[in-house]
């Protein structure tokens, strides 16, 4: 079941289409900023950008700046979203569950689908942003190091090297991947609550949307700190030096309550849904 899950996620066009759209924003702004040698003014524009003119090795950190709060997990959610409602509206989900297969294997299956696609989004964008930074913005990490923006590290001059430099965006990934699995968990869990594959991404949507209006208002402090979009951008801390890890931790640790919250009622959900079709 997991091998067909991989099949048709790599089968079906729509998968290279939204990696491609995602590509596209870092490639845009990197020839933006490589024609105009203009930094986003101080507190603006996503975190790297203005390092970036001077280091093209920097260029993966600042992608990811670029799609994470917005591009990313709208993927994820229209993904999830369409997992299992897609399946019931197609009046597919009957014949897959036909089959010799229970369902939480199914739903399992979907899951590591939804983990594939996020690491191969996430790698694409990776490769397509160190390509481009170092071809427009060229590369300076040496066997001296690669230096840090003043405005991550707080300090000026502080490098680190090639090798910590590709730790820090492994755990960039991981964590991206957390935080991208507690979107799937929404959208998923909403999946098998309808048989509409847009009204779960939309309704996965309006919850990251409610979060994201949230973290900004002073009046909900109180709840804050639980809320899912709160920490997506802890992972610029692996870019501090000392490595800061309390938002990070704190995050990772928000994403797998919801992930096993969410995951364990589109369980329950799922395996007493009656599938008309």
């Amino acid at each position: 079941m997991i091998r067909v899950e991989l099949a048709k996620l790599f089968r079906r066009p729509r998968t290279y289409v939204i990696t491609g759209l995602l590509c596209a924003l870092p490639l845009i702004v990197a020839i933006f900023l490589a024609t105009s040698r203009i930094p986003p003014p101080p507190g603006q524009g996503g975190a790297f950008l203005s390092a970036v003119l001077s280091n093209g090795a920097l260029y993966p950190a600042a992608a990811m700046a670029l799609v994470l709060p917005v591009f990313l997990p709208v993927s994820v959610a229209v993904l999830a979203g369409d997992a299992v409602a897609g399946e019931a509206s197609a009046g597919t989900l009957r014949y897959l569950l036909i089959r010799p297969v229970s369902r939480s294997r199914l739903l399992i299956a979907k899951l590591l689908s939804l983990v594939t696609f996020v690491l191969f989004a996430i790698l694409a964008v990776l490769v397509t942003a160190f390509v481009t930074g170092t071809l427009l913005f060229g590369e300076t990490t040496s066997s001296a190091g690669v230096a840090l923006p003043a405005d991550v590290t707080s300090l000026s001059g502080v490098t680190i090297t090639p090798f910590g430099l590709a730790l820090r965006l492994l755990g960039t990934v991981a964590y991206i991947v957390i935080s991208m699995l507690g979107v799937a968990a929404i959208a998923l869990f909403l999946s098998t609550v309808t048989d509409s594959a847009l009204g779960a991404a939309m309704g996965a949507l309006a919850v990251l949307v409610t979060s994201q209006v949230l973290v900004t208002l002073d009046a909900a402090a109180a709840i804050r700190p639980y809320l899912p979009t709160r920490y997506w951008l802890a992972w610029i801390d692996f870019f501090r030096e000392p490595v800061l890890w309390r938002d990070i931790e704190r995050g990772a640790g928000i994403q797998l309550v919801y992930l096993v919250v969410l995951l364990g009622a589109a369980w329950a959900n799922f395996l007493t849904k009656d599938v008309a079709n």
